[in-house]
């Protein structure tokens, strides 16, 4: 079984775009540069740049909002996604994306302070200071474009 996963480590290109679907739902836009060193045969040094975008869904890309910025080093895990589309002449484009599933600060040459979101609907599982559960999400029939039937 073939699985769709990568890595990417690389500097934010400009701070994450944050937007919201018809029906309210975050997604922000994250672009990264991904560089390449490498000596050639000759022994000098070579870099290549990578342009890579992706995009990040609900809470987490509210988070990403409020604390990433343009130029930070960040890691990202995910699946890249293929989208197609034909532009007003008529001319077939696709990109390849990444479907973002983390995404964080780098800390080799950074230090990050991490404060937890308060978890919409209540506190923790653990908490004890209430006696009621949270309610169970209730099922939809209709889903906005941008959103997934789960």
């Amino acid at each position: 079984m073939a699985t769709n996963t990568v890595t990417v480590i690389g500097n934010l290109v400009e701070d994450p775009e944050l937007r919201f679907t018809g029906s309210g739902v975050a997604m922000a836009r994250i672009r990264v540069a991904v560089n390449r060193r490498w000596r050639d045969q000759s022994g000098d040094w070579q870099e290549e740049t990578s342009f890579l975008g992706g995009t990040l869904w609900r809470e987490a890309a509210e988070n990403a909002a409020e604390s990433l910025q343009k130029g930070m080093r960040v890691i990202i895990t995910g699946r890249l996604e293929q989208r197609s589309w034909e532009t007003q002449d008529g001319d077939r484009r696709s990109v390849v994306e990444i479907s973002i599933d983390e995404l964080g600060p780098s800390l080799r040459w950074a230090t990050a302070t991490v404060s937890k979101t308060q978890r919409q609907g209540g506190g923790d599982w653990g908490d004890n200071s209430s006696s009621s559960m949270p309610a169970a999400p209730v099922a939809r029939e209709t889903y906005g474009p941008d959103e997934a039937p789960f």
